[in-house]
């Protein structure tokens, strides 16, 4: 079939915490798909109605632009290839590790990839008493959820005065998560670095620095023009810009990501370490994404990485 003619649903929104950046990311696709010339329509996703709301529309392949639970964590990848509709980004068990922090950095454990080690604590033991202890332990902590994006929920402790604030609000950020991760609080430099795929062969594309106006790269930063500053390519010393590349690639196929990936790092500069965060098997495509801008940094343009994925979607384990 000639691939100008295939008929490309792009799934959005999903009614989670990260919806309206996902609504974002379909718009910016969906122009694309457009200019290229494929017959796109766009499904505003409910979990719960999903796939009676699949039946509906006439496709050859869903373009999945969701972002967070239900749309990168293998639930929606598993009801797409149990239907056989092919479907871009990485398949069910990629999606699912990388979703999960604590999986990935399992499974990442046995490579020369530095992360931090953490510790898991349940929403219903999270309490003042139990916060204070990891605050003995680690002197000032970051905690977040275990699966979750964009930043959601991470908050930094330094004090007494923040546990109380923190436990002022858990209801309204934690509720919905079971569990969620502590580990120790690092002062540094905040990198990311895509992986792009082609021809089952991954590459680094580029370093970038985040300059945030907020204390860290939070989800108001990412997503809010002028909160923060993409400094592209980060000017690192050699031997630790080299090192970002080679972590993100081995995450990448360590987990077994398809397409594209974004890997984000901090950089310990009054040590010399790095140490890899997290990884994201759906990063935002929007007009302040990180991935877009590495890539027209590299000469490859929004386009050509939208037909790229097109070109990768299957049905993926």
């Amino acid at each position: 079939m000639n691939s100008v003619k295939k008929k490309v649903l792009v799934l959005q929104g999903g009614k989670n915490e990260e919806h309206e950046i996902s609504i974002k990311t379909g718009n910016q696709v969906k122009k694309a798909l457009n200019k290229i010339g494929y017959k796109t329509e766009v499904l505003n996703v409910n979990p719960k109605t999903f796939i009676k709301d699949l039946k509906k529309y006439n496709f050859d392949l869903c373009f999945n632009a969701l972002h967070g639970t239900f749309g990168e964590d293998g639930k929606i990848q598993k009801i797409l290839y149990n239907l056989k509709i092919p479907f871009t980004h990485s398949g069910i068990s990629s999606s699912k590790i990388g979703f999960n922090k604590i999986k990935t950095k399992s499974l990442i454990s046995n490579t020369k990839i530095n992360y931090l080690n953490s510790k898991i604590i349940s929403y219903k033991n999270l309490n003042k008493k139990k916060l204070i202890e990891f605050l003995k332990q680690f002197k000032s902590y970051v905690i977040k959820p275990i699966e979750s994006g964009s930043s959601y929920g991470v908050q930094i402790v330094k004090s007494i005065e923040e546990i109380d604030d923190l436990l002022k609000n858990k209801k309204n950020i934690y509720k919905k998560y079971q569990n969620l991760m502590i580990e120790p609080y690092v002062e540094g430099r905040e990198l990311t670095v895509s992986v792009i795929e082609n021809h089952n062969v991954s590459r680094p594309v580029e370093v970038t620095e985040i300059l945030s106006n907020n204390n860290f790269f939070d989800y108001e930063a990412k997503y809010t023009k002028g909160l923060s500053k993409h400094v592209i390519p980060a000017k690192l010393e050699k031997k630790i810009y080299k090192r970002c590349l080679n972590f993100a690639k081995i995450a990448h196929d360590k987990i077994g990501c398809t397409g594209i990936s974004r890997s984000d790092f901090i950089f310990d500069e009054k040590n010399n370490k790095l140490y890899f965060l997290e990884i994201n098997t759906q990063p935002g495509l929007t007009q302040l994404s990180l991935v877009p801008e590495q890539l027209r940094n590299k000469g490859v343009n929004f386009i050509n990485l939208i037909d790229l994925l097109i070109k990768l979607a299957k049905c993926r384990k």
